[in-house]
């Protein structure tokens, strides 16, 4: 379950942007679930809003594979979104204590338990352990824990929008007031973000770790142009302090050039067919013979090459030339 949710994180941020003044829209269904087929009928379940019979599935593969870290927590988390929040707190201490990973303080499966009293000390003993067994360095852990924390609320929002959608179809108004709610709490998580970096500039990995500095990357990403432009100059110095990520930096620039209406730099971004349910179209470039050299500059492969993994056929022109058109 959750391999598959940071895939589609990820694959979405290509995606083309909304106008900034549209609610956000949600993500499509997600790709069907790799792994055995009873993970994968697990998580058709929880896809289909069936969280009870999700929890009886991941109990018949946790009684199976005990030991398992995958397993186990996704046990937690579907126990999690069925309120059974002691159970979910013994099961996620069981699957952090196999596999300690950062991956609870993202994932909007576990809202529930940010609500219980025993969150706060669940984070900070996480948060000890990574730092201890894996050489983390998370020196700020107030500012990381709050970016983590609106990067929770950030994905819950599209993966419940998203549910809504395919129970109940894009047109209906319990769709509507959910997309609402999405844009509010955007709007508040921007509020706060900019709160901070007021406070103490953008993130840096090794103050923060690196997934909370790309939580202040995805926030940013769901924001809008004039937020995009402020701040894309201080991601761009991290980035060449080696305190940020340029494949980050390229995606917010590309978007934040697109919600102002003109072409992508580098390629980063593709239109979606509602047909196909694929990306079939790459967004217009700022100029087709600089592409690959603006992205060799930070580090990215060719753009023939990244739209390949995505099933795209890219065939540069001979000639460069802006075929953005407004």
């Amino acid at each position: 379950m959750k391999t598959i949710r940071t895939f589609l994180i990820l694959f979405l941020l290509g995606h083309s942007a909304l106008a900034e003044s549209q609610l956000p829209q949600p993500p499509p269904p997600p790709p069907p679930p790799a792994g055995s087929g009873e993970i994968s009928k697990a998580d058709s379940l929880v896809n289909e809003g069936d969280i009870e019979g999700a929890i009886a599935e991941h109990k018949k593969m946790y009684n199976l594979k005990p030991g398992n870290p995958e397993i186990t927590y996704n046990y937690a988390c579907v126990l999690s979104r069925g309120r059974q929040i002691d159970s979910a707190f013994r099961y996620l201490s069981l699957a952090v204590g196999l596999n300690p990973s950062v991956t609870p303080l993202t994932d909007p499966d576990l809202l529930n338990l940010r609500e219980d009293k025993r969150w706060t000390d669940f984070e900070n003993d996480l948060i000890r352990e990574l730092n201890r067994k894996y050489g983390y360095v998370i020196k700020d852990i107030d500012f990381a824990k709050t970016l983590l924390r609106m990067l929770c609320m950030d994905q819950y929002c599209f993966c419940e929008v998203g549910l809504a959608v395919r129970k109940l179809g894009p047109g209906s108004p319990v769709v509507d007031a959910l997309r609402r709610l999405q844009k509010m709490i955007n709007d508040n998580n921007l509020k706060e973000l900019e709160r901070l970096l007021v406070q103490k500039g953008w993130p840096r990995r090794s103050e923060v770790g690196p997934e909370a500095a790309a939580a202040a990357f995805f926030l940013l990403q769901h924001s809008n142009a004039e937020a995009q432009q402020k701040y894309i100059s201080l991601i761009e110095k991290c980035c060449r302090e080696n305190e940020g990520n340029w494949q980050q930096y390229a995606l917010l620039f590309d978007r934040m050039r697109m919600n102002q209406n003109k072409p992508q730099r580098f390629g980063t971004h593709t239109y979606l067919d509602p047909n196909a349910g694929s990306p079939n179209e790459l967004y217009p470039l700022e100029d087709d013979s600089k592409v690959d050299e603006w992205r060799k500059e930070i580090g990215l492969e060719p753009l023939k090459d990244y739209l390949a993994r995505i099933g795209i056929i890219y065939i540069p022109p001979k000639s460069g030339k802006n075929n953005f058109k407004k």
